[in-house]
């Protein structure tokens, strides 16, 4: 007798569609000889499958464990159905129904395969920079909707050739059912225009002539996966100051992108762990350790030891480099502080005046996607600082179910997250959402990210600080409830979750600026906590900050204002107040005029480059931080003396006896490198100190590390080092920001623990 036929219905959650997972699935169910279909669907990939129950076990099994690389499984489940004896196994057309449970890949770097056929004379897509495949290629840009088929992409004004469709149609070939599928013949295609928007060539001769004209120094726009980037001569140095000078990009330390790993590791000193980010297919910039002598411009990153190292992501960009034997800066096409360009229209009126030529094609962009920033500086594991372009929107998984919540995260570095189900739906970076444009696009990404999830948050939660654009778009949404949530805690709660823990934990929590429960500004903190409730356990001692964001982006006159309440208005005889006119700060401070407290930590990092000689004036975000940790090559082994003191139940940590021991220094003439390295020394025991004593007071095992200043890699890895002798459990960040572009992760959770009561 021949054995029975069963039949299983099962349900693929993940990230499933646009990554050849269809057929993976066709040809595993020819292997062992099933019937039955495989479809796209809202809810993912649905399979029914019909054969002998010893070969639908080893059907399932190699489904969970040999699928393709760019696809990620979140869910497996499977029911057993009625057979329907049906005799051959299909591919059917994706259909639309019930919830979107699915997942959208982030956009994928071109693979080999692809560029093997590009670089073949004998392929009819020969040179052709739109080549791709389901293993490659834009997704999270092109999509307007799901499920994820052609007409709901930037693809769908293109019809396919025979022989595309063909490759499309066909279960075996490796660009069946590859949205972006195109060639010459049907796809998209080049146009390179001159300054005036007049076109200066066509598909057939742009490449060749941008490469010319980026030898030649000039300034070329290029149009990529999630908008345009700006690209010139990274090492000549009349081309690299007047991109700086028309950009308005004055200090701000410029990404390079480089031909291959052998010319990166000429520019940088490259570790194996780093090499894999380079390599991956997300291709981030990575912020490495520059060699000395590479012979960079020096405009490109001025006096920094990091240099943003990225390789080639694009077919178009993989063209250039055959023809050029230099680094190219590469960075986003935009105005200082506005979003990046994505369409011929924003970069003609944008930049007009700033690239001499401008490269675009005719494939829409529908989600504008910055380049991903990576460092493995941290504790030698890569580390996510910046996240876009070829990670977002995969999701981060959560440890609970629970309330669907929309979270807009804060003003800077803003990145919006639906929570939904067991998944967080980080969005890609938005930026500093201080200008209209900005603002616009922030609006953009919450409209995407909720279309193409089909998220219904019931709540939605934002930083409380009342003058944020963010916040108050979320108070503006009358019909759906709101909860304001302090900065702090959900950099607390950010970090829970990425890790996956409920917590309570004593979280370590520094940056520079966020809104505190007393209306000052925090940002030193150790707080007691988890999703549900924090309590303040210590800080750093409050300090005036002398006309608020003046003294941000003038870190002499924090100084100052440290350096008055320390020395009782009497100040030390320090070299760098000879440059300034530091009475009228003095007079603020005195008379406490526009000088608002802040336990900030940034800040107090200002305040010691500033003393030491260093920034004087910030020409971009955390400059004076950066360059104060740069500028030490190691942790000192002797501290500064740092007093502590209980006021009223809240352990606060003397800035005032920090800021004495520096002072001393500076006026004995030491080093800087050796007080930056004191400083940071001081920092690593004081907070190790104080973290240890609230968990041996309140029986808490787990710490958590959250907040911007954590980018800092030689006070982070000060802190594990020491930790690691306490026997705290540390969590810390790896896949999601540790600076604001995580806090709306936590945002997110609070406001579905809010929910749940």
């Amino acid at each position: 007798m021949p054995e029975e036929r069963t039949r299983r219905r099962i349900t693929v959650n993940g990230i499933v569609q646009g990554v050849g997972f269809r057929p993976f699935v066709y040809s595993l169910a020819q292997k062992h000889g099933l019937s039955g279909f495989v479809e796209n669907a809202s809810s993912g990939v649905r399979i029914e499958v019909e054969g002998r129950s010893k070969d639908l076990d080893c059907f399932a099994a190699a489904l969970g464990r040999d699928f393709p690389p760019q696809a990620l499984l979140s869910t497996i489940s499977a029911i057993s159905i009625p057979s329907t004896n049906d005799c051959r196994f299909s591919i059917n057309l994706s259909r639309k129904s019930g919830s979107v449970d699915t997942l959208i890949s982030p956009d994928i770097a071109v693979c080999n395969g692809c560029l093997t056929e590009m670089f073949d004379p004998a392929d009819r897509r020969y040179r052709y920079p739109f080549i791709n495949c389901t293993n490659c290629g834009p997704r999270h840009t092109i999509i307007e909707n799901i499920p994820y088929d052609r007409p709901y992409t930037a693809m769908r004004g293109f019809k396919m050739c025979a022989y595309c469709q063909a490759e499309y149609d066909d279960p075996g070939d490796r660009r069946f059912h590859a949205q972006p599928n195109a060639c010459p013949v049907c796809g998209p295609r080049l146009t390179l225009y001159g300054a005036e928007r007049e076109i200066v060539a066509g598909a057939e001769a742009a490449v060749g002539l941008v490469a010319d004209f980026l030898k030649k120094g000039k300034i070329v726009a290029l149009k990529g996966l999630g908008g345009f980037h700006l690209a010139v001569d990274a090492t000549n140095e009349e081309a690299v100051r007047v991109l700086r000078l028309r950009k308005a990009r004055e200090g701000k330390p410029l990404a390079v992108m480089v031909r291959d790993i052998l010319m990166a590791k000429s520019f940088c000193l490259i570790k194996e762990i780093e090499r894999q980010v380079l390599l991956s297919s997300a291709k981030p910039i990575l912020l490495a350790r520059k060699r000395a002598g590479q012979g960079l411009a020096p405009s490109v990153a001025g006096g920094s030891t990091l240099l943003g190292l990225m390789l080639p992501y694009t077919p178009l960009q993989h063209l250039l480099f055959e023809q050029l034997d230099i680094p190219l800066v590469m960075t986003s096409a935009n105005l200082s502080d506005e979003p990046i360009c994505k369409d011929d229209d924003e970069v003609f009126k944008h930049l007009t005046g700033v690239a001499d030529y401008f490269l675009s094609h005719d494939r829409d962009i529908y989600l504008r996607s910055d380049d991903s920033v990576v460092s493995c500086l941290a504790g030698n594991k890569a580390r996510v600082i910046r996240r876009s372009r070829g990670y977002a929107p995969a999701p981060i998984p959560v440890k609970d179910d629970g309330p669907q919540v929309l979270a807009v995260g804060g003003e800077l570095k803003n990145a919006i997250c639906l929570l939904k189900g067991k998944q967080a739906f980080l969005g890609q970076h938005v930026g500093d959402v201080k200008n209209l444009e900005t603002y616009g696009f922030f609006q953009e990404t919450i409209a995407h990210l909720c279309r193409i999830f089909e998220g219904k948050p019931e709540l939605i939660v934002y930083d409380q600080h009342p003058d944020y654009l963010p916040s108050r778009w979320a108070v503006a949404q009358g019909e759906v409830p709101t909860l304001a949530v302090q900065h702090h805690h959900a950099h607390l709660a950010s970090c829970l979750a990425e890790n996956r823990v409920n917590g309570p934990v004593i979280a370590l929590v520094l940056d520079g600026t966020g809104y505190g429960l007393d209306r000052t500004i925090w940002g030193g903190e150790i707080l007691v906590g988890d999703y549900r409730f924090f309590d303040r356990y210590a800080c750093l001692e409050p300090m005036p900050l002398p006309g608020g964001d003046a003294a941000i982006k003038a870190p002499w006159r924090t100084a100052v204002a440290y350096l008055h309440e320390t020395f009782d208005g009497r100040l030390p005889d320090l070299p760098f107040l000879n440059d300034h006119d530091f009475g009228p700060v003095q007079e603020m401070v005195s008379k406490n005029l526009n000088s608002p407290r802040t336990s900030s930590c940034g800040r107090l990092f200002d305040a010691v480059a500033a003393m030491i000689g260093g920034c004087q004036e910030i020409k971009y975000e955390a400059q004076a931080a950066i360059e104060l940790m740069q500028s030490a090559s190691c942790l000192a082994e002797r501290p500064y003396i740092c007093d502590i003191e209980d006021q009223g139940g809240l352990r606060m940590i003397m800035v005032r006896s920090i800021i004495k021991g520096v002072a001393g220094d500076v006026a004995s003439g030491v080093a800087p490198t050796r007080i930056s390295g004191r400083f940071h020394r001081t920092l690593v025991e004081v907070l190790v100190e104080e973290v240890t004593r609230a968990a041996r007071e309140l029986g808490i095992k787990t710490v958590a590390l959250s907040g911007g200043v954590f980018n800092n890699y030689l006070l982070f890895n000060g802190l594990i080092t020491e930790f690691g002798r306490t026997g705290l459990n540390v969590l810390s960040h790896s896949s999601v920001p540790t600076g604001d572009g995580g806090i709306a992760l936590g945002q997110a959770m609070i406001g579905r623990y809010h929910l749940l009561g």
